[in-house]
């Protein structure tokens, strides 16, 4: 998991993270939270600070106002506890981004993987975890990846719904940071959770992938609904902060998941450029809704 988001940054403007780095005793000094309506249940995904050690990065995070954060290691959920943060998403480390659900070589590996750490997700009180569609292979159309993804992920539904624990599969962009991966359109990920028809197998629905792919976030989101569990943000174009220099109105897709209902967790996945925990802020306050 750590490899291939690290991958990310090199692709995604990891450059600018550096730029956006900053002293990490100034770190967590954010001022007030960010928070005040509270209304959207919003997290932070850990790799896009990397550079801010990460009990610090946990005590800035937690003065912003968040409750939680994304993309954890086991070994991160304890330490995360310590400063009254839930991990909102769970990385087992079952397959990876190019190599997931879609290739039955690699059910094995990631079944019994998601198989151990539900359990332990469960007792950490970490909600979701995280697994990949994977990158196409020659031998492998959209019709039998569909599935292939299903039958992995039925395998593990049983053990999911005992646990409370969803597992999430995420929808990425194959145009401009991972090419070749299957599941770049919402389309072919809600197939596979209509095979699947598990409360606990779901879309992450990232909606800085989705804007590149399809657009339509809005639409897209409310008519896919009830196969979505989780949501990532991230600047179009750039991956960068959720300010005027892109092209989506963040406030308003924030009000339109608000209205619906949901319950579940809304990440900040972006490259800050600025300072890394004032820009966090920032975002916060916008989809304070």
């Amino acid at each position: 998991m750590d490899v291939t988001r690290r991958d990310v940054l090199a692709t995604a403007g990891g450059a600018a993270l550096v730029l956006g780095a900053v002293d990490p005793a100034a770190a967590s000094r954010t001022g007030e939270a960010a928070v005040s309506k509270g209304r959207l249940k919003q997290s932070v995904c850990r790799w896009c600070y990397e550079e801010i050690e990460f009990r610090t990065f946990c005590k800035g995070v937690a003065e912003v106002g968040l409750t939680a954060i994304d993309l954890l290691k086991e070994s991160d959920w304890a330490i995360a506890k310590e400063f009254g943060l839930t991990c909102s998403m769970g990385s087992p480390g079952a397959g990876s981004i190019p190599d997931g659900v879609n290739d039955p070589a690699n059910h094995d590996t990631i079944v019994s993987t998601l198989t151990a750490t539900i359990p332990k997700a469960a007792e950490a009180g970490v909600p979701n975890l995280i697994v990949f569609f994977g990158n196409r292979r020659p031998n492998i159309n959209d019709e039998q990846a569909v599935r292939n993804c299903a039958d992995a992920l039925s395998k593990v539904a049983k053990v999911a719904e005992d646990h409370d624990v969803t597992v999430c599969v995420e929808l990425l962009n194959s145009k401009v940071d991972h090419e070749g991966y299957q599941g770049d359109h919402t389309p072919f990920g809600v197939e596979v959770m209509k095979a699947v028809g598990s409360p606990r197998v779901k879309l992450l629905y990232d909606i800085y992938h989705m804007q590149i792919m399809e657009g339509d976030v809005i639409r897209t989101i409310t008519d896919n609904w009830e196969y979505i569990a989780h949501f990532h943000t991230g600047g179009v174009p750039g991956r960068h902060e959720l300010d005027g220099t892109q092209e989506l109105q963040w406030d308003a897709i924030a009000r339109a998941i608000v209205d619906k209902g949901f319950t579940g967790y809304f990440a900040h996945e972006f490259i800050p450029t600025r300072d890394p925990l004032a820009s966090l802020g920032e975002a916060v306050k916008l989809c304070d809704v």
